[in-house]
């Protein structure tokens, strides 16, 4: 009895991960939200924001987890970014992981009152991110644009198991 609930418990967990690794969420299209946020930790993301941003799919841009040290000024020369759509982009410098990515997000929305958000981050983090939104957001549509990566086994077997124990602490009431 034991044996066979273990070896179900284990081929869930493998079929959930070959399903996790090779149903990666893709880039969104064109459609319009009202905001765009954009979690650090990743390369291709603010570029990312930034186009998407440039291209007037939304009226503003938060960068949540920006370190404390980073200025406009730095964006501003790192991404080629004239004073007009630097006045649009928020730097979020309370997150220090996706769940207080999610909390920045969270007040950032209210304090604009935005009814949608396009979330960008890293394909193999898409999953998590969103679902810590999830947790947080009520009433906001969130459309996911998932920056492409190439990631290793090594780090989707850590970011798949980040999110399994992040939906078992939520069910736990966490």
């Amino acid at each position: 009895m034991i044996r066979r609930l273990f070896s179900a418990l284990l081929l869930a967990w493998a079929l959930g991960f070959v399903l996790f690794a090779i149903d990666l969420p893709r880039p969104a299209g064109n459609e319009y939200t009202d905001g765009i946020v954009v979690l650090t930790g990743g390369p291709g993301r603010v570029r990312r924001g930034i186009d998407v941003l440039t291209a007037r799919h939304a009226q503003r841009m938060l960068v949540s987890g920006v370190d404390r040290r980073v200025r406009p000024a730095d964006i501003a020369a790192a991404y080629h970014v004239g004073p007009d759509l630097l006045s649009r982009i928020d730097l979020g410098r309370s997150a220090v992981d996706t769940r207080s990515n999610a909390l920045e997000t969270r007040r950032w929305i209210a304090a604009h009152h935005y009814r949608s958000i396009r979330l960008v981050t890293t394909d193999w983090h898409m999953r998590r991110a969103r679902f810590e939104l999830r947790q947080v957001l009520k009433g906001v549509t969130v459309v996911r644009d998932a920056v492409p990566s190439e990631p290793n086994l090594l780090g989707l077997l850590r970011e798949y198991h980040k999110y399994l124990l992040r939906r078992g602490a939520a069910l736990a009431g966490r």
